[in-house]
């Protein structure tokens, strides 16, 4: 009896310890978070960061060297056509000493003098010029009427050639005194002191605003020196720099939205230009890129947009390909399969793993075009421990 009993006691553990061997190797269901596959609209873009600028503008520089005074103008300030936004005191040569500036004068009365002879000559042979104009017309005259001899009319034509050419010689010695003149009297009017002579006056080749004050002190400048950056900020573009392997997928007159500018609201922007050459430049990685300019405009300019200064930093997002109703599903509850594209889909309970065909995709969703319906639930972010056939639970219900 009590053997029997003993007996009992040791089947009745073997079959609780394989009970709990059981149970402890049972395949547990594994935690998931799910969605729904849908129809929608889906919009892939290129993201990238651009930069605000006005489109045209107009660098003001110095137009000869000398000194300018301040320029009280301040960043900001609106400017119209032709008025005068800066002033230079042109730079003036060494003063001549007594005996110099004595001989310039000489120079200059005895330029003087040589042009008032040189038209009194011009003067003496235009009338001879004249004179011999009126006798050949006379002696025409007279040799048509039998009168005079052929050899005077010859004469007489030769005359006329001769005092026209030395009227014409005559006409170059003036221009030639002339050009003396003006270099003795250049010579003593640069010799002026600095405080007599006229401030050139810089003006504003358009209607705008004061972008950039390149010079502000007084100071001596060299011609050519920028002084003054000019612009119109209502006309506002956006410029952006991409990929090369981007920029060829970009066409002008794609639509793109401006976001992250510092308003609530996205603004409206249309791709107008792609430039023709690219350039390198290192990334944050140190990586060399090939980066081509895309450059957008506005398509609304109203006062959002026109709180937008120049160089403001903004984000861009450029649109290749757009549909308004389409079936997808989550990227992050794809993955691959050999070289095909796989979900999982929730059926029964279990995992059901499917190879799906993906179109267009963005960063978080994925164009569907064979393999899943509408409605169905998938599977995001899998691990290791989901498999074909396996039991699941989400996390809701966990």
């Amino acid at each position: 009896m009590l053997r029997l009993l003993t007996d009992r006691r040791l089947l009745l553990s073997a079959v609780v310890i394989g009970s709990l061997i059981a149970v402890a190797l049972w395949p547990r269901a594994v935690v998931v978070d799910l969605a729904a596959v849908s129809r929608g609209p889906l919009v892939v873009t290129i993201d990238e960061e651009g930069r605000t600028r006005v489109r045209d503008r107009f660098v003001v520089t110095a137009p000869v060297t000398g000194r300018i005074l301040r320029i009280e103008l301040e960043p900001g300030d609106r400017v119209t056509r032709g008025e005068v936004i800066a002033r230079i005191q042109p730079e003036s040569p060494p003063l001549l000493d007594a005996r110099t500036r004595a001989e310039a004068q000489a120079a200059l009365e005895s330029a003087d003098a040589s042009l008032g002879h040189a038209r009194a000559e011009e003067q003496r042979v235009r009338a001879t010029h004249d004179q011999a104009q009126r006798e050949l017309a006379r002696t025409r005259r007279l040799t048509a009427a039998g009168v005079t001899t052929t050899q005077d009319l010859d004469t007489r034509e030769a005359e006329v050639v001769v005092t026209k050419e030395a009227v014409n010689a005559a006409a170059f010695a003036v221009r030639a005194a002339s050009a003396d003149v003006e270099r003795a009297r250049a010579r003593l009017a640069n010799s002026a002191p600095a405080s007599v002579r006229t401030a050139v006056a810089v003006r504003a080749p358009v209607d705008g605003v004061v972008l950039q004050r390149l010079r502000e002190s007084e100071s001596v400048v060299p011609a050519g020196e920028p002084l003054v950056e000019i612009g119109d900020p209502r006309q506002m573009e956006i410029v952006t720099d991409l990929l090369s392997t981007d920029a060829v997928r970009v066409r002008p007159g794609a639509r793109a939205t401006i976001e992250q500018w510092g308003g609530d609201t996205p603004l409206d922007a249309v791709v107008r230009r792609i430039e023709p050459a690219g350039f390198t430049k290192v990334s944050a990685l140190g990586v060399e890129e090939q980066r081509v300019n895309v450059v957008l405009n506005f398509v609304d300019s109203g006062e959002e947009s026109a709180s937008l200064g120049d160089g403001y930093r903004v984000e861009t997002a450029i649109v290749l390909w757009e549909a308004p109703n389409v079936l997808k599903v989550p990227t992050n509850a794809l993955f691959r399969e050999g070289t095909r594209w796989a979900v999982y889909v929730v059926s029964g309970g279990r995992a059901r793993r499917t190879f799906v065909e993906i179109g267009h995709q963005t960063g978080q969703e994925a164009e569907v075009l064979e393999g899943l319906s509408e409605r169905m639930t998938v599977i995001v972010h899998p691990g290791d421990l989901v498999r074909d056939g396996g039991r699941i639970t989400t996390r809701s219900q966990g």
